[in-house]
């Protein structure tokens, strides 16, 4: 593997430019016209524009990325996370070509791409999963049915796809009579699929997930758990790992984790997510066939490089350690600072005209903007990563504090005041949050 192209942009498409450097393989960025004075377009060792700013035109258009990869003769795709990571098609038309896709197989991306069959697969590999369908509901009828079956409240979920989209917490049988179609419509603008499953709402339930990493040998490891139960309409904020549970629910979580990746013969980077409730109970929720956003908050507690072992396990490389390798050490926190109304969460786009980032030790920055830079509004509104490193929690939450005042983003909006909220909570604190803390109480 000598050239790779990656089909992403922002942070993702830096942080994989930076890692491929460090192996010694060339890279090659596509980008949209929007994003033609980026910094990976900068950074790359080559560039080139795949389509005007509309992504479904650019990053998203299979035929103009694989064309780019193959006239620039790379060897392998990165899809990075979002836009085409998860997309089995692309993966395939990948394959097709000659070109490696650094993923999962396309027939793992296609059965945890669909929830129903996810669930199906966990229910079949022994993972517990969430009271509810497990099977397409197919009318409001049939919806009336297993709520009244399962018991409210109960979550309304899109079949094809997450990040909320066609997501309903669903209280009532009146509430679902007057849900049920526009949560279906929301699929379909989203995913091209308007299929809805239903499943039991876990009250006050923990959002945790564990990383796992499949080899071509048919190895699959762990890299411990993350916290995400920090979210706000169903979009994580904020990040920590490992998370506050006790030691017997964690080594389930992980257990369970490695017997649903082992099943399928998984390869490459994975995250399967889970919620656990009250009584330490974990259930499977959905399993996600990428790198993801919080990655770097695994990376900082276990001293592995999560992009370069991607790479490395794509090239046919088998691990070169073992589970009882993978320690984890220490605690850290990764903030998500948004271009958005800290008040109305609406997106800002605009000119960044001062921008300081936080430094000293223990201090991670993931970014790929610059002061000067033109924050463009077609895209995900993401402006940095923020992870902080201590030796225990109350340490790294310390330093967190520190690194929020020290930011100064000027020019748009930024969520920043939210961490400074977060970070001083007495609840964050003690580690007692759950999903719906977060709009519950600071939003």
């Amino acid at each position: 593997m000598k050239r790779v192209l990656i089909a992403n942009r922002g942070e993702i498409a830096l942080r994989i430019i930076r890692a491929l450097r460090e192996l010694d393989i060339e890279s090659v960025v596509v980008y949209s016209e929007a994003d033609s004075n980026s910094l990976p377009v900068q950074l790359a060792d080559r560039a080139i524009c795949v389509g005007p700013s509309d992504p479904t035109r650019s990053y998203l258009n299979l035929k103009s990325i694989i064309t780019a990869a193959l006239i620039t003769d790379c060897d392998a795709i990165h899809p990075g996370y979002g836009f085409l990571a998860e997309n089995a098609i692309f993966a395939e038309m990948c394959q097709d070509v000659g070109l490696t896709f650094i993923g999962p197989e396309p027939e793992h991306i296609r059965i945890m791409g669909n929830k129903i069959e996810a669930v199906k697969f966990a229910k079949k590999a022994g993972v517990s999963v969430v009271p509810g369908s497990g099977e397409e509901i197919r009318s409001l009828d049939d919806a009336v049915d297993l709520a009244r079956d399962v018991g409210y409240p109960v979550m309304i979920k899109a079949a094809a796809g997450g990040g909320g989209r066609g997501m309903r917490l669903v209280r009532s049988e009146e509430e679902l009579l007057r849900t049920f179609d526009s949560a279906a419509r929301e699929a379909e603008i989203a995913f091209g699929d308007s299929t809805l499953y239903i499943e039991k709402c876990i009250i006050n339930a923990r959002h945790i997930e564990v990383q796992v990493f499949g080899d071509k040998s048919g190895k699959v490891l762990h890299f411990g758990e993350r916290e995400c139960s920090l979210q706000r309409r169903h979009q994580k904020v904020l990040e920590e790992a490992p998370a506050v549970i006790d030691e017997k629910v964690r080594r389930a979580l992980w257990r369970d984790a490695v017997l649903l990746a082992e099943s399928m013969g998984y390869v490459n980077a994975g995250t399967v997510e889970f919620l656990v409730d009250e009584n330490g109970n974990h259930y499977f929720i959905e399993m996600n066939t990428r790198i993801q956003v919080e990655h770097p908050v695994t990376e900082m507690v276990t001293g592995y490089d999560l992009v370069k072992l991607q790479i490395e396990v794509a090239r046919g490389k088998p691990f070169k350690f073992s589970q009882e390798d993978v320690k984890i050490r220490g605690w850290s926190i990764e903030m998500r600072v948004n271009a958005e109304d800290p008040v109305k969460f609406a997106p800002s786009p605009g000119k960044i005209v001062r921008l300081i980032f936080p430094g000293g030790p223990n201090v991670r920055v993931d970014s790929a903007v610059y002061q000067g830079y033109e924050i463009p509004p077609f895209y995900d509104s993401m402006i940095a990563k923020i992870i902080v490193y201590g030796k225990n929690r109350l340490e790294a939450i310390k330093t967190a504090r520190r690194v929020v005042r020290e930011t100064v983003i000027e020019g748009v909006k930024t969520n920043l005041p939210l961490f400074e909220v977060i970070l001083n909570h007495p609840d964050f604190v003690e580690g007692s949050v759950h999903v719906r803390w977060l709009e519950e109480n600071l939003t």
